[in-house]
């Protein structure tokens, strides 16, 4: 075989895998999810269910933005687990109190946004304590999201430790990174179904990017017949097969 026709289809593979790897990332199947969560153990990734629900989480709040996507929550009645960053709810009080008061839920997402796999473990679980004994002012925090969301099985046993149960997400449009709300409305409707947990953000620009995608979201999932809870709710409801527990960001 000669140089050119082999650089030819080695190009060829490479798109193919390219392709196939851009449209599992896009469709973010079962099977995946499924397989990620045995290679990597530790963290609620799905509640596979009969009833139809789907959990929405909202990362790295508060903001200045939040108060209007719980105003959107409320217009839908929907609710959502909030994982907060601790050293941001300073001057954000009222907002995380109006939280709990509608009936969404605390979540634990560090004091910093940042990626908690780097923290050495006693770091680590410092720092998802300090952050804890913050939002337990508000309410009860039962779940928490590592920054980024890498994890090890030491970070797993270190929200154990620290009375946390991990909880990612099977349905995340990458909006933390893909400035784009067409984006993110094709892939949340393109794959929420019952059982799925929805990953967004919240603060400056991404903020404003849910809030939009969330009234145009919420509706067309209540039209579909899905109630939109937080993960509490979602994982209290029967299942068809146990809690799936994986890794998502």
């Amino acid at each position: 075989m000669s140089v050119g026709r082999l650089l030819v289809r080695t190009a060829f593979a490479a798109a193919i895998a390219a392709a196939a790897g851009g449209a599992l990332l896009w469709l973010q199947p079962d099977w995946l999810l499924d397989w990620l969560a045995r290679r990597y153990p530790g963290c609620l990734y799905r509640v596979p269910q009969r009833r139809p629900l789907i959990a929405l989480t909202i990362d790295d709040g508060p903001d200045s933005t939040t108060p209007l996507i719980l105003d959107e929550l409320r217009r839908h009645s929907a609710h959502a687990t909030f994982f907060l960053i601790s050293s941001q709810v300073a001057g954000h009080e009222a907002t995380v109190q109006r939280m709990v008061r509608e009936g969404h839920e605390l979540g634990n997402h560090g004091t910093r946004d940042r990626p908690a796999i780097r923290l050495p473990y006693e770091e680590f679980v410092r720092d998802v304590s300090e952050a804890k004994r913050t939002l337990a002012r508000f309410g009860s925090v039962r779940w928490a999201r590592p920054g980024s969301g890498w994890y090890s099985q030491d970070m797993i046993e270190a929200f154990t430790r620290t009375g946390h149960r991990c909880a990612l997400g099977s349905v995340y449009p990458f909006d933390g990174s893909i400035p784009s709300t067409w984006v993110a409305r094709r892939h949340i409707l393109g794959n929420a179904r019952a059982g799925s947990v929805i990953v967004l953000h919240d603060g400056a620009g991404r903020g404003r990017r849910t809030l939009a995608v969330l009234q145009d979201v919420l509706p067309e999932l209540r039209a579909r017949g899905y109630r939109v809870v937080t993960l509490s709710e979602l994982s209290r409801f029967p299942r068809r097969q146990r809690n799936v527990p994986g890794l998502t960001s």
